[in-house]
């Protein structure tokens, strides 16, 4: 299976959403392409479920692999 190319969104947008997700915040993409055909990402948001948001809301970011590792080790500790 294929790796995404994007695995992580900067949020700018959570109008609606304020619980769920915090500005300037990077968050985890989980990949659904059927999601995606709507428009949509699927974010592990800050109930460290997964659930559907609209992809208006998030700027997609690349790191480099150091810092990749970095941001899912701190993920999973938690």
């Amino acid at each position: 299976m294929k790796q995404p190319t994007k695995q992580f969104a900067l949020c700018i947008e959570n109008v609606g959403n304020e619980a769920s997700l915090i500005l300037g915040k990077v968050y985890r993409i989980i990949p659904d392409a059927r999601a995606a055909k709507d428009d949509l990402v699927r974010i592990v948001d800050e109930s460290g479920e997964d659930y559907l948001f609209d992809k208006s809301q998030f700027v997609f970011v690349d790191f480099p692999d150091a810092v990749r590792k970095k941001i899912l080790a701190i993920e999973w500790a938690s």
